[in-house]
């Protein structure tokens, strides 16, 4: 009797240890597990639902199957002109194949610190590959579109067509190829040759921000205040021009102007000489003595308070003034 109560004990004992162990485990939705036997992998669950699991012997590890993030640390690189600049990516990525990812990698931590390893790598070998101007620019629009006076606050009466080209003729603006969203896609496709061996699939990369270093942002500035001045000049050029075309079309019609009044006071002085030569004429006709003599007086009247001495009298010119007649 007392042997039957010890083994019913013992059997009872061991039955609440299975059930406390759990022979029976959920995976949930968005969720995935592997089953590991002493270190080995001996079954990858993929679907939701209830599973079971021998007790004490199989360990169920379990992998998220939804999207997560990877964000990265903004790091000092330089680009192809050996400019430094700071770039900061993000990426998506999730588990595509959990037997890979436990033997390679394990952890969801081993995977972002992986992640960290092979991203980082390649962003730092595609900036070295191309200029600054593909990391921070996506298109040429600025060079494609004229200039817009309203953006630049400069009024409307003054011409900007050809101020992009002025600005461009001092390579100031230099056209780009890639631009920073296909350096993305490359980083993205590089990266992808990596990570399927350790069963991550990566969805996409992306930059989040680039930052110039210190000394590079004082150089960006000189730039732009270069540009502005480039800028600034080509308006004066333009303004100096306008001036000068409106100086030259108000002298021509000042000159006009004068030509026109020249030619009208040259008529109406024409025209009194020839009615003062009339009326003359009609004088002298009248009484021709009388006209020699009020002639000769007007001109007394002119000269004679001029003249500081006189010599001699005796002289036609003074025939009306001292003739005893």
């Amino acid at each position: 009797m007392k042997k039957l109560v010890t083994i019913a004990v013992v059997t009872a004992v061991i039955i609440a240890g299975v059930i406390a162990a759990g022979p029976l485990y959920v995976t949930n939705e968005g969720e995935q597990a592997v089953i590991v036997q002493m270190g080995r992998l001996v079954d990858v669950i993929t679907e939701a639902g209830l599973h079971v699991k021998i007790p004490f012997i199989d360990e169920v590890v379990r992998y998220p199957k939804r999207i997560m993030a990877w964000y990265g640390e903004a790091k000092s690189m330089p680009t192809r002109e050996k400019q430094y600049i700071f770039v900061d990516v993000t990426a998506r990525w999730r588990i595509a194949d959990p037997q890979k990812f436990y033997e390679s990698i394990t952890t969801i931590g081993g995977a972002y610190s992986k992640l960290a390893e092979i991203i980082d790598s390649e962003v730092r070998t595609v900036v070295a590959e191309n200029y600054l101007r593909e990391t921070v620019r996506n298109s040429n629009i600025l060079l494609e579109q004229p200039a817009n006076p309203d953006s630049l606050g400069i009024g409307d009466s003054i011409d900007a067509e050809q101020i992009p080209d002025l600005i461009q003729s001092e390579g100031s603006r230099e056209p780009i190829f890639k631009g920073r969203r296909q350096l993305a896609e490359e980083i993205l496709a590089r990266s992808r040759r990596m990570v399927p061996e350790y069963g991550i699939e990566l969805i996409d990369v992306v930059t989040r921000q680039i930052r110039y270093s210190d000394e590079l942002t004082q150089s960006v500035y000189a730039r732009m205040i270069k540009e502005r001045n480039q800028i600034a000049q080509a308006f004066r050029s333009e303004g100096e021009g306008k001036k000068a075309e409106w100086m030259g079309r108000m002298d021509n019609e000042r000159r006009s102007i004068l030509s026109d009044a020249y030619e009208k006071a040259e008529i109406l002085r024409g025209t009194a000489d020839a009615e003062a030569a009339r009326i003359y004429a009609n004088a002298y006709n009248r009484d021709r003595n009388f006209f020699d003599f009020w002639r000769a007086v007007e001109s007394y009247r002119a000269t004679l308070p001029n003249f500081d001495k006189t010599l001699s009298t005796d002289m036609d010119y003074f025939r009306y003034l001292y003739s005893p007649r």
